[in-house]
Parts: C-alpha cells; sequence; structure tokens
C-alpha cells in the first residue's frame, strides 16, 4: 500500500494522464530495461517511465524448461491473483509463465517474477526501491478498473539494427514473431489483443471461430487500420536490415552459457565500491551486499558480453548466510492459497473470483477482451522512435509468509492444472494475505 511519490505523481500530470489509468510494460533483456507504458487521456499509451533492470538471468532467447534460469520471453497478461506483496524479495510480481503459447510449446517452469533484491533465478529482478514503484503503479491501476495489464518481454529492443546485429541467432524465427506484436504496439499505442493458434502468436485478429493453441488458426483477419500500418512499418524495417546487413554491420557472436545480465548503471556502482560486499545506494534503488553482477568477457572483435563466473550447483535455503561470498541462487515465492481473498475487493470489483485469484484449482483465467473496435477507430502512429548463480538472502524480506518448497534447479515446483486460457499461463497460487485477499476486508 505505499503510495506513489509526489515525484511521479507529478511525472503522470505532466505527461497528461491519470494515476489510475491503464499500464503496460515493455522489457528488454539485451539492455536491461523495464519500461511503463501508461494510458493518456488521449486514450492511447505512452511512455511514462523507465527503469534500470538490476539482475536477470540466463541468455537472449526465450525460456524452454524447468531449470534452465531463463527469464521468459514473449507476451504475458496480468491479473491482480499474480499480485505477491508476501514475496521473500521483497514484492513480486508472477508473469504467469508459462502462457498458452509456452505451452503448447512444451514449455516448463513455474513462478518467473519480477522482483526486488537484485538477485535472479530466471526472473527479472529489480531493486526494491523500484519494484515498490512499480507494484504501486499496477495496483493504482487495479483500482482505477483495469482488470489486467499486458507483460511485453523481448531480446532487445526490435529495431533494424538489433535484428541484423542478431540475424545469425537460432532464435531468430521466434524473435521475428516477437516483433509482429512489438510493431502492433509500436504503431497503434494501444495494447495488442494476443491469441495463439497453430503454436504460434497473433495479433489483432478477429474471428467467429475458437482460437486453440495447438489447433489449426480459424479464419481471422486484422483490421485494415492496423494491418496497414503494421505492413508498412515491417516493409521499412525489412529494408532497413537488409541495408544494414549488406554494409556490413557485425553479426553479434552466439553465445551459450551466457548468464544474463545488469544495467550499466548499477554494474558501474558495484565497480566503483570494488564490488559486493556492503550495500550501494544509488539514484534507482539500494544494490544488496550479496549481489553477484556477471562477469565481462572482453571478446575478439572487442565487444564486451556478460558471463557468470562458474560454480558448483547452486543449493536453495530460506535464509541468507551470514557471509555473501558464496553465492546461491534466490527466486521470488509464492505462498499457498488461502480463503482470504474470496469475496474480496477485486473479486466483486471485476466479476470472477477464479480471474482475480489466479486460482489455487485448475481453473483459469478468461482471455482480454478485445479491444479492436478502438483500435480500427484510432489513427495509426509512427513508430517510436545482458548472469551467474545468485546469492541467497541473509533473511526473508518480509515476516508475513513462508516461502513454498523450492527445487534445487532454481523454480519452484511448477503448477501442474491444466490451462485453455490463451494467455494467463499457468494458475499460481495466491498468498495468503495476498493482493485480493489482502484488500478484501475493505468490501
Amino acid at each position: 500500500m505505499q503510495p506513489l511519490s509526489d515525484r511521479m505523481l507529478a511525472e503522470i500530470e505532466s505527461k497528461n494522464m491519470a494515476k489510475e489509468s491503464p499500464i503496460l510494460v515493455r522489457i528488454f533483456k539485451e539492455e536491461s530495461e523495464l519500461e511503463i507504458w501508461k494510458e493518456d487521456k488521449s486514450g492511447r499509451f505512452a511512455l511514462l517511465h523507465t527503469y534500470p533492470i538490476c539482475r536477470w538471468s540466463g541468455e537472449l532467447g526465450p525460456k524452454i524448461k524447468q531449470g534452465d534460469r531463463q527469464a521468459p520471453e514473449g507476451f504475458y497478461t496480468i491479473t491482480p491473483g499474480l499480485m505477491n506483496p508476501n514475496s521473500n524479495y521483497y514484492l513480486a510480481i508472477n508473469t504467469g509463465f508459462p502462457n498458452a503459447y509456452d505451452r503448447a510449446n512444451g514449455r516448463t517452469g513455474a513462478f518467473l517474477m519480477i522482483h526486488g533484491d537484485c538477485s535472479s533465478a530466471g526472473c527479472y529482478a529489480m531493486t526494491d526501491e523500484q519494484v515498490g514503484e512499480i507494484y504501486a503503479l499496477a495496483r493504482e491501476s487495479f483500482f482505477g478498473g483495469q482488470k489486467s495489464f499486458q507483460i511485453q518481454a523481448y531480446p532487445f529492443r526490435m529495431t533494424p539494427l538489433n535484428m541484423a546485429r542478431h540475424r545469425n541467432s537460432p532464435h531468430m524465427a521466434f524473435w521475428k514473431m516477437l516483433k509482429q506484436g512489438y510493431d502492433h504496439f509500436e504503431v497503434m499505442r494501444l495494447e495488442p489483443k494476443v491469441d495463439v493458434c497453430e503454436k504460434r502468436y497473433v495479433f489483432d485478429a478477429e474471428s467467429s471461430g475458437k482460437f486453440s493453441p495447438a489447433d489449426r488458426c480459424p479464419a481471422y483477419k486484422v483490421p485494415e487500420a492496423i494491418a496497414a500500418a503494421v505492413s508498412e512499418k515491417q516493409r521499412r524495417d525489412e529494408t532497413k536490415t537488409a541495408e544494414l546487413t549488406n554494409r556490413g554491420t557485425p553479426a553479434a557472436p552466439v553465445k551459450m552459457g551466457v548468464d544474463g545480465g545488469m544495467n550499466a548503471t548499477f554494474l558501474t556502482a558495484v565497480k566503483s565500491h570494488g564490488g559486493p560486499g556492503a550495500p550501494i545506494r544509488t539514484a534507482v534503488g539500494t544494490i544488496p551486499p550479496h549481489v553477484n553482477p556477471p562477469r565481462e568477457l572482453e571478446t575478439s572483435a572487442g565487444t564486451t558480453f556478460s558471463l557468470a563466473s562458474t560454480e558448483s550447483k547452486p543449493t536453495f535455503t530460506e535464509s541468507r548466510p551470514a557471509s555473501a561470498t558464496r553465492s546461491t541462487v534466490q527466486v521470488a515465492s509464492a505462498t499457498p492459497a488461502s480463503s482470504g481473498g474470496i469475496g474480496g475487493f477485486f473479486s466483486n470489483l471485476f466479476g470472477s473470483k477464479a480471474e482475480d485469484q489466479g486460482a489455487a484449482s485448475a481453473s483459469t483465467q478468461p482471455a482480454p477482451t478485445s479491444k479492436n473496435s478502438k483500435r480500427v477507430a484510432a489513427k495509426a502512429g509512427q513508430s517510436a522512435g545482458g548472469p551467474k548463480p545468485e546469492p541467497q538472502p541473509a533473511e526473508t524480506k518480509t515476516a508475513k509468509a513462508s516461502a513454498p518448497k523450492q527445487e534445487s534447479n532454481g523454480e519452484p515446483q511448477p503448477n501442474t492444472a491444466s490451462a485453455t486460457s490463451v494467455l494467463n499461463g499457468a494458475a499460481p497460487a495466491v498468498p495468503s494475505g495476498g493482493f485480493d485477499s489482502r484488500f478484501g476486508a475493505w468490501n
């Protein structure tokens, strides 16, 4: 319930937005940045604030299986039930991985979060101060009536230069599919409607048929205004990418075993203080003493990449050892469901208890309502202009709830409940005292 700061409220007002207006999140791994977009009074999304990511794990590319330490890439829908105030890592927002696309493609894992504590095992870790503000922005949007918000997680900004640089990646086909959704948002500045069929993403599709993740796509069409704007942007981008490739733009080396990254702001701060071992206060939040920054590798081409130092397989405990010299992996947690949220504030506000609770049962949330009518009416706009096993915390960030039992491979046991929702992924357990139940007494 931490209120938004006067600085953030002033920033919201200066950009012609309301405190309660909808939000949208974009994440870029290579740049180690997280963007919060917010709907302004024109009805379109505008960039509110960009946060440097303190730590993410894995390499560029999607999460494939439990324990691979990969942070997810793709399109995820966040409901109030995925907000965890009882995280061991200050606060957490569950991405909902695996979503329908991930499940259709046999990808496994669970409890992949945006959380605090600047340490990651498949998550996007911020400083506590940052995630507190991000959490508050999401909370206010729910209070304003937004039933869910979208997280778009990308390997990098999907520019022609980056597409040319990464042209040799084995993930390029997947990234080109993600770029379609990226382009839909870039030209329309509206949250793209996302469906999954034939094991692929489909954006802003209108159909009288049903989209089934693993089955053949029904006949559908994309509204002409959106299709034309996206097609033109893709034509320009592909032309520019080809030009850059033909001019000899160096291809980024395909690196395996790279374990994530840290924004240069935080990496510089750690280096300037002689490395980990004491809290480092920066303008964008406090870096804890147990932080394990990525090791840098200088390549023959002179390009610096982030690599983790090699250590033995990490183990998991509920507490952080007193010494920060030994590195272990940590992950945000969610506690078992309780009945406190039933009939709570968000359940009544949004209608469906299963939708808001995230459900500790096999039920899943409905896909977001189509906003295509709004997009067709909107005038198409122009497109807008790199971890290692991490240390275990010395103590939990909250005494309100205990963490669930976790596997030694870096993530909690995945939820095996079946799911039919297009986007909402695994149905995570709602924390006791979680976002829904915490405010149930207000009603």
